[in-house]
């Protein structure tokens, strides 16, 4: 009853618009379904070519085919990603600032109970699987939304990133929301097809991207793109940065959309959630991430003599700088290039979880590998810089949360 209620809102104030989006709903479902029959087609002839081949393979092999994904409903993983080298790529031109505003990779939620920060009006657990580390947020509710409880005081110039792995059958693609809640109808869970006075929904389906910022009596602010969309069945790492108005989407090493005008003047993000209205999908998502943007680096390095990043990550347990860090790092080798007489220390820490040896010799590591990243790939000689691991002796939070252990995981540069 309360989404015939909203609808029927909605249908009034936009009118033609809303009518168009229940005839694009239907569209979907018949295209859905002829996608079904199509691919079942497609797999009999496939059958049919590569029987030989399958009757090929190990029993082993059987069991372990590329890309399946298997959830445990308790226990650890059973495999962790091959982790990806650093690529110099210009399209990863934004640099995460030095405040966390959000973080949540579920570690603290138990394997089969829904998040305790999270509220929907459908279904969801928290689930392990084959093909990645960590704890995942299975939304596997039909048509239900996933709003996350607390308030987050976003700035105009913030970025977002997270895991996302679509299921076998993702179709849509789940829908993410920034929103402004309605100072005077606050909501923890928020199903309305347009939350809160103004937003920006993003869409990640398998065929493209879609995002649409509203306002309650205007029109939408849309923008559309097809290029590195997310894929079925892996693990896709999503960066979004918000700055004013302006929107720019990221995966797989290039920026695939860019829309200067894309939120309505004046909004105030204080909500986010994710909707499957309509989408036939049940992804799993996992760290989440929310910073601010862009940090003056030449002032905090130079001046202060001290820069704290979060820019600079690495997998799980290793050292591989990935390449989401290519716009911090370009920017920290900017200033010492325009600074030559300047040396300077990288320190690398860690949370306090695992052992206290691990943790040390692993923050020592990624030191050198940031190092290496910026002689190799930027031209900055190394006798400029040193290298120290600090582990998780020089905590700025108590381990004690995600958001916590996720603000002492970081990289330090001080000016020599």
């Amino acid at each position: 009853m309360k989404k015939v209620l909203d609808a029927q809102k909605w249908l009034n104030k936009l009118g033609n618009a809303a009518k168009d989006a229940a005839k694009n709903a239907v569209e979907r479902r018949v295209e859905q379904k002829a996608e079904e029959v199509t691919e079942k087609a497609m797999d009999k002839a496939e059958e049919s070519v590569t029987k030989e081949d399958k009757n090929k393979k190990s029993a082993s092999n059987e069991e372990e085919e590329e890309g399946a994904i298997v959830t445990e409903e308790k226990g650890e993983n059973m495999a962790a990603n091959t982790s990806q080298k650093l690529t110099g790529t210009s399209q990863y031109d934004f640099v995460p600032g030095d405040q966390i505003l959000f973080y949540d990779d579920f570690s603290q939620d138990a394997i089969g109970d829904f998040p305790a920060l999270w509220a929907t009006n459908g279904s969801g657990e928290v689930k392990s699987v084959n093909i990645a580390p960590g704890k995942w947020f299975h939304m596997n509710g039909e048509d239900a939304v996933y709003c996350y409880t607390r308030e987050i005081d976003f700035p105009d110039n913030f970025i977002v990133e997270f895991d996302i792995i679509p299921d076998e059958k993702y179709q849509y693609g789940i829908q993410f929301t920034l929103y402004q809640e309605k100072t005077d109808e606050p909501k923890e869970m928020n199903d309305d097809l347009y939350p809160g006075e103004a937003g920006l929904h993003i869409d990640l389906g398998y065929d493209r991207w879609d995002t649409k910022g509203y306002k309650e009596t205007e029109d939408w602010l849309t923008g559309q793109a097809t290029k590195n969309t997310v894929i079925r069945e892996k693990e896709n790492h999503v960066i979004l940065w918000v700055q004013k108005r302006r929107v720019r989407i990221y995966h797989q090493n290039a920026k695939v959309l860019d829309m200067p005008t894309n939120i309505y003047p004046n909004v105030k993000f204080n909500r986010m959630r994710f909707s499957g209205w309509d989408r036939y999908s049940a992804p799993y998502v996992s760290n989440l991430k929310i910073t601010t943007a862009s940090p003056d680096t030449r002032s905090k390095l130079i001046t202060e003599g001290k820069l704290v990043t979060y820019g600079i990550t690495f997998d799980v347990n290793k050292a591989d700088v990935k390449p989401e860090s290519f716009g911090t790092l370009k920017s920290i080798a900017d200033v010492l290039k325009e600074n030559g007489p300047v040396r300077v220390k990288i320190i690398g820490h860690t949370d306090s979880d695992g052992d206290d040896a691990k943790n040390l010799e692993l923050s020592q590591r990624r030191a050198q590998s940031v190092k290496n990243e910026l002689v190799s790939k930027f031209g900055i000689d190394a006798s400029r810089i040193e290298t120290e691991g600090a582990g998780e002796t020089t905590p700025v939070a108590p381990n004690d949360t995600p958001a916590n252990k996720a603000l002492n995981r970081r990289v330090e540069f001080v000016k020599q």
